[in-house]
This record gives structure tokens, C-alpha cells and sequence, in this order.
């Protein structure tokens, strides 16, 4: 079979139910992007793609065999934006880096009250857009999974923007993930999204904190308030 075709079938027990190990792999690899992206280190994006990739796989349950029968196509869906925004993500924070290499590659700052109200508005017209697609494909719990494809994107592309308010969408997806994805038997997924929502509540205290002890932009090199704006 080789290694390869080994880890695409290769399934544990979990509560009497067959898990797949990528699907634990693939929330290894997003848990370990959170770390990283508490620490804004641009590492976080690349290894959250690995972790994209796999879960990708997981969620399209009739396509890829999964144990699951459920097909949830706006979790399945969210792994390619998230892997797309991520290159967004990743390069910003490279330039950020590039341009003051002693900082970290992202300043945290609550975003300005122009950019919360887009932020609302997109999540809004998101869910609303999402719905009734993923309910015309099949998606399972497609009103749930709607807001879980909507405010992954925006935390995403928060995170990438630095904006302090980016952890509280993901507490928000969360919410919603966690009783989703236990009613479809995804279990290693749930885990992580409860324990991801306590990283997200550490990660919103230690980004306010560095928000408000970091030195007034005007102090900062012209480079790098440019690379954060």
C-alpha cells in the first residue's frame, strides 16, 4: 500500500466511532498555526495550508470515503479560501518582517470603526450568500456551516490585517462549529474547536495587551507603520 496510501485510509476508534488520523493530522497542523499565529510568527501560514490540504479532504465525505457520511461543503469550501487568503496572509507578513526585522511580522490594532462595520456587513451578506448554495448542494447543517465558511474568511483575512478583533469571529465560529461537527460525528474536529476557542480567548487577551503596550506609530520606522496600515 505505501506510507502514502497507509495515512489516506489509516483510521483509529474514537467513542466506538472510526476517525480518520488525517483528519487529526489536519487539526494538528491548524492548532499548531494558532500557536504560531498567537506569537505572529509567519510561520503560522504555512502551516495552517498543510492543515488546509488535509481537512480539505476529510469534509467531502462522499467524494474522498470517509468514514462520515456527511458532505459538509462550506467546511470543505473554507479549506480553499483559507488556503487562499493564507498566501495573502503569509506574504504580508513577510513584507512586514522585511520591512522592520525587529518585530514581530504583524502589529496588533483594533481595527477602525469604518473597517468593523464592513466587517459586519461582509459576515451578514456572507452567511446570507453561502446559505442557500450550500443548502442547494447538499451541505449538511448548511445555515451553521454558512457562518462557519463566513467567519473563518473574515478571521482569516483579520488575522492577516493584525486586527485585535479577528479572535472574537473565530470565539464566534466556534460557537457554532463545535455542536455541528459533534452531530456529525467529526470528533477530533470538535475537540480542536474547543480547544481552539480557549487559544482564541488567550490570543484576544495577549494581542489587547501588546495593542495597547506597543509604542505610538510615530516612533516606528516610516517602513513599517507603511507595512501595517
Amino acid at each position: 500500500m505505501g506510507a502514502l496510501g497507509w495515512f489516506l485510509d489509516a483510521q483509529v476508534q474514537v467513542a466506538g466511532s472510526p476517525v480518520l488520523v488525517r483528519e487529526i493530522v489536519g487539526n494538528a497542523f491548524g492548532l499548531i498555526s494558532a500557536l504560531l499565529g498567537l506569537r505572529r510568527l509567519v510561520w503560522a501560514w504555512p502551516v495552517g495550508m498543510i492543515g488546509n490540504a488535509l481537512l480539505f479532504t476529510v469534509f467531502l465525505g462522499g467524494v474522498f470515503a470517509t468514514p462520515q457520511a456527511h458532505d459538509l461543503y462550506g467546511q470543505a469550501g473554507r479549506q480553499v479560501f483559507f488556503f487562499a487568503v493564507s498566501v495573502y496572509g503569509w506574504w504580508r507578513w513577510q513584507r512586514n518582517r522585511r520591512a522592520d526585522a525587529q518585530h514581530a511580522a504583524v502589529l496588533p490594532r483594533w481595527a477602525t470603526g469604518r473597517e468593523r462595520l464592513a466587517l459586519l456587513l461582509a459576515a451578514v451578506v456572507g452567511t446570507a450568500a453561502a446559505y442557500p448554495l450550500l443548502k442547494a448542494l447538499g451541505s449538511w447543517g448548511p445555515l451553521a456551516d454558512a457562518w462557519i465558511l463566513t467567519g473563518s474568511l473574515l478571521a482569516t483575512y483579520g488575522m492577516a490585517r493584525g486586527w485585535v478583533e479577528f479572535w472574537l469571529v473565530w470565539i464566534a465560529v466556534d460557537a457554532v462549529g463545535v455542536p455541528l461537527l459533534l452531530r456529525g460525528g467529526f470528533y477530533p474536529s470538535a475537540a480542536m474547536y474547543l480547544i481552539y476557542g480557549a487559544l482564541c480567548a488567550w490570543g484576544f487577551a495577549a494581542w489587547w495587551h501588546t495593542s495597547r503596550a506597543t509604542r505610538p506609530a510615530a516612533a516606528l520606522p516610516p517602513t513599517y507603520t507603511e507595512a501595517v496600515a
